[in-house]
């Protein structure tokens, strides 16, 4: 199967449902795995930056997985978010993570200390040697203070199961060159900016890990299907109808909007972790009044 089979579409990062002591709500889990299902989703992407992958402890995460890959059956591909900061611990959650059944691995940089382009090419090589199951480069310079640059991703290209790249850096002409670097081989580039899907789409990329999803599924994958119908009119609708949306992020911590979002929509997923929970008065009724707008326009 081409990596483009496997690795397309809108992922979402899905967020982790938590009780009111904050521990893990499995039941809402798996409600809200079936409603990105039935949006028509690509992929579950378990414990990403979304799924406050920063506030969970080894435990958790396994207990996540396990769940999702019970709820999923298979049905669309699970990722399992196993990057850390030592390529040792990296080798041992994503072997972890293979063995639970995940079907694809997303692999943050390391954090927190500098890491060289020659460092990071040699953390990744490690970590694909550890596993069998393909891995996604991930990007995130904002959060991690680290950046892979094009050359490196184009590099690690050539190891045989790291078969894509998400860039979350919201640099266009970053996410651009990761695409024309690697448009001869077989490797699948993600925008992990869900204002760039479009963009990324046209350019040569295959589709979106996408927060937004979080909160409108069936609009998101809108972006990605009516694209690769024909209808770009449409598309660009689909991907314009978030602009309000994000435009609530200036309010505090993006992940904490999103999440707050999908429990304003009804569903008891809980607040974000302290101390990353709180949105001031003005943000939240500017998201209600965002969230109410689109529901008039009927996104769903």
């Amino acid at each position: 199967m081409s990596r483009h089979d496997m690795i397309k579409g809108i992922i979402p990062p899905i967020i982790t449902p938590m009780n009111e002591d904050e521990s893990f709500n499995e039941a809402e889990f798996r409600n809200q795995i079936e409603r990105q299902i039935e949006g028509g989703v690509h992929g579950i992407f378990c414990y990403g930056t979304n799924g406050e992958c920063y506030a969970l402890n080894t435990q958790e995460k396994e207990k996540i997985l396990k769940v999702a890959v019970d709820q999923i059956k298979g049905r669309v591909p699970v990722y399992a978010g196993t990057g850390c900061i030592t390529t040792k611990e990296t080798v041992e959650m994503s072997k972890r993570a293979e063995a639970l059944g995940a079907d694809i691995l997303s692999v943050i940089t390391p954090y927190f200390a500098a890491v060289s382009q020659d460092e990071l090419y040699e953390h990744y090589k490690t970590v694909a040697e550890a596993v069998k199951i393909p891995i996604v480069l991930y990007n995130i310079p904002a959060r991690t203070g680290c950046s892979i640059a094009p050359e490196t991703v184009a590099k690690l290209a050539e190891i045989d199961n790291i078969v894509g790249a998400k860039d979350s850096s919201g640099n266009w002409d970053n996410l651009k060159a990761y695409i024309e670097l690697t448009r001869d081989k077989d490797f699948a580039v993600i925008s992990g900016n869900d204002s760039l899907i479009l963009s990324a789409l046209k350019e040569g990329g295959v589709g979106g890990i996408a927060g937004c999803a979080n909160v409108y599924p069936h609009n998101m994958v809108a972006i990605y299907e009516k694209f690769k119908a024909g209808d770009l009119e449409g598309a660009q609708a689909a991907q314009d109808a978030i602009a309000s949306f994000r435009a609530c992020f200036k309010y505090g911590n993006p992940n904490t909007i999103v999440k707050t979002a999908v429990g304003l929509l009804g569903y008891p997923v809980g607040k974000c972790r302290k101390p990353f929970y709180s949105m001031s008065e003005e943000g939240v009724a500017a998201l209600k009044a965002v969230l109410e707008e689109n529901k008039r326009n009927g996104m769903n």
